[in-house]
């Protein structure tokens, strides 16, 4: 993986979102010495897994040895993750907002923190997002339903945050293998409420009255099966990217035209994901 982000880095990528899976944050102390010019940040640092103030010590050092090139992805994660780690929450937006809070009265101590993100997928917490952080990310966001929601920022403060998506991409010429992959990505998300609630804010109704008579079920052995039965490839197509290299190119740029950095999560239909992020430099170098 640093190998691959040291040719990013030559390939001249606008940055690296490095994932809460694997620590992080260690990644993120050896991109800041094995690179020197491309950007990187968390997407996203789940809050649950350090305390506010070590997590300040740990950003604001990050933050001096990239020399200013670290960004902190921050977000309270979902509820399968806070139960497995026995953490207790109020509600996510106070959560997240006394985090913050505490960092920023730690910098005095830490020294100078990083720009911070939240990760942010319906309006509320984007408003928190931009009202304490440097900008927002979201993970699988609907393109159709984007320019809505950045339509609540004015203007001149829209133009001074980071907004990013992480979007599931694929590129293929097959795309019934591309959607499958899609699919299977997606399939956990469909679970959660938080995303099910999102999409539903985006118009999908009838898609998320689908899932949620799947996943009342009893028969939990099949339920994945016929959630991937039921995904709508409207819905798929708007929040993933699928197939040849001219058409993911397109569509990267159309995310970044509606002023959201798009995050390539790379997955191939021939080999793992270190296959994935060079077919992804095959289509940029070409």
């Amino acid at each position: 993986m640093l190998d691959l982000a040291c040719q990013a880095e030559t390939l001249g990528f606008a940055g690296i979102a490095c994932p809460s899976l694997g620590a992080a944050m260690a990644f993120c102390v050896s991109l800041a010495h094995v690179t020197n010019t491309i950007k990187f940040w968390t997407s996203i640092q789940p809050i649950y897994y350090s305390h506010a103030i070590e997590m300040a010590n740990t950003a604001a050092h990050i933050h001096e040895v990239s020399n200013s090139r670290f960004g902190l992805g921050l977000g309270v994660s979902h509820g399968p993750v806070i139960n497995r780690l026995g953490a207790t929450t109020a509600t996510p937006l106070a959560d997240i907002k006394t985090y913050v809070e505490t960092m920023r009265a730690q910098e005095r101590f830490s020294g100078e923190l990083p720009p911070i993100y939240l990760a942010a997928l319906r309006n509320k917490m984007l408003d928190l997002a931009t009202e304490v952080s440097q900008g927002a990310i979201w993970a699988n966001a609907a393109l159709s339903n984007i320019s809505a929601q950045l339509s609540r920022i004015t203007a001149p403060n829209r133009a001074e945050k980071f907004f990013a998506n992480m979007v599931p991409t694929v590129i293929s010429d097959d795309l019934a293998a591309a959607h499958e992959i899609h699919r299977k990505t997606l399939v956990g998300y469909v679970s959660l409420p938080n995303y099910r609630n999102y999409w539903r804010s985006c118009g999908y109704g009838e898609q998320i009255d689908a899932f949620e008579k799947i996943l009342q079920s009893p028969n939990k052995e099949t339920r994945s099966a016929e959630i991937i039965s039921a995904m709508d490839t409207q819905w798929l197509n708007d929040c993933t990217i699928s197939g040849d290299s001219d058409t993911v190119r397109e569509a990267l740029w159309t995310w970044s035209q509606a002023g959201v950095l798009p995050i390539a999560v790379m997955s191939s239909t021939s080999g793992g994901q270190a296959k994935a992020i060079g077919e992804l430099f095959a289509a940029y170098g070409n």
